[in-house]
């Protein structure tokens, strides 16, 4: 900026405040002293003409002008740059229209054109200084977005992740649920089959049986049962099984064997043993007669007795008794001989 040159001084009376100056600084040798102004109606005459002002408070007046000017571009710029700095929108600086610091002085010492309105330069210096503070703000609106958006990125990522291993486990539990059933349900395939497969061949093994095995009499009836209870027996309960069959009814062998007793045996009437190559002794007890005699082998279905009613009995009755290997306790001969397949 050009500094303005101090305009020669009015004239004046000689004043009694010769150490005193108009304006701001120090004491200046270049003016004053001067003496009161009073205004008249000639002093306060507009000029004609070309716009000047007079003088009246010498350079003092200009000077101020001018700091007033860069004090007001000072504080634009200030504000702008705190604008800047906090991120704050910019706030807007009315500036009065002033005069010119051309027009206050001097045509005649003042080149033509050099004068800047105050009011221009502080529009200016605003509009430059809300135009910095502008892109400052949109650069960190621009970092703030960026910021925002790479945040938002990552949190999508990180769902996106957490939702594929959270698939995945899914998936595999699913896939060991599925192989656990499936393996499950092999397995019961496999014991249904090799249960069947079992019961088959225990099909096949009793009919084979029975083709070796067979009754000990026909058109009977069941009476009384293993292990049964009461005061009939001596022992207390019933050791055999006890089929109920009109007198003369046969009695067969029921497996090939030796018959190793036959004869009278007190309460068991006419009594006739029969072993079987296993050692197993099976007893008829009871018979109204016998048909064979000891040591004779005999085969399964031969006759070797009749139903009758000898010994402790209260009807004609065929009573059967199973001892395995020989033992005295016997065995219950149901269960024994549909373990051989025959259905009794």
């Amino acid at each position: 900026m050009a500094s303005n040159r101090p305009a020669p001084a009015a004239p004046s009376a000689p004043s009694q405040r010769d150490t005193e100056t108009f304006g701001y600084g120090g004491h200046r040798t270049d003016e004053g002293p001067f003496q009161e102004w009073n205004p008249t109606a000639e002093s306060i005459r507009p000029v004609r003409g070309r716009h000047r002002v007079t003088k009246q408070r010498g350079g003092g007046l200009a000077r101020s002008s001018t700091v007033l000017g860069v004090g007001v571009i000072a504080a634009v710029g200030a504000g702008g740059m705190a604008s800047a700095q906090t991120g704050k929108p910019p706030v807007s600086i009315s500036v009065p229209d002033l005069p010119s610091v051309g027009s206050l002085i001097s045509d005649d010492d003042t080149p033509e054109g050099s004068s800047t309105p105050l009011s221009s330069l502080g529009t200016a210096a605003a509009a430059d200084t809300e135009q910095g503070s502008s892109g400052a703000g949109e650069a960190l609106r621009a970092r703030i977005m960026a910021q925002v958006e790479h945040q938002q990125e990552q949190i999508e990522t990180k769902a996106a992740e957490d939702a594929a291993a959270a698939a995945e486990k899914a998936a595999k539990e699913a896939a060991a649920k599925a192989e656990q059933e499936a393996k499950a349900k092999a397995a019961e395939a496999k014991r249904k089959a090799e249960e069947e497969a079992r019961k088959k061949a225990e099909a096949e093994r009793l009919a084979a049986l029975a083709k070796q095995y067979t009754l000990p009499t026909s058109s009977y009836t069941l009476t009384s049962t293993f292990g049964q209870a009461g005061a009939y027996w001596s022992s207390g309960y019933h050791t055999g099984l006890d089929f109920a069959a009109p007198t003369g009814t046969p009695i067969k062998a029921v497996h090939s064997g030796t018959i190793t007793e036959a004869g009278w045996n007190g309460s068991y009437g006419y009594k006739t043993v029969l072993t079987l190559d296993d050692g197993t002794e099976i007893w008829y007890a009871h018979q109204s007669s016998i048909g064979v005699s000891v040591g004779q082998k005999v085969s399964t279905g031969d006759v070797i007795g009749r139903v009758g009613a000898t010994g402790n009995v209260t009807g004609a009755h065929l009573h059967l008794e199973v001892h395995s290997g020989g033992s005295s306790n016997g065995i219950d001969p149901l269960a024994w001989l549909r373990g051989k397949g025959l259905s009794v």
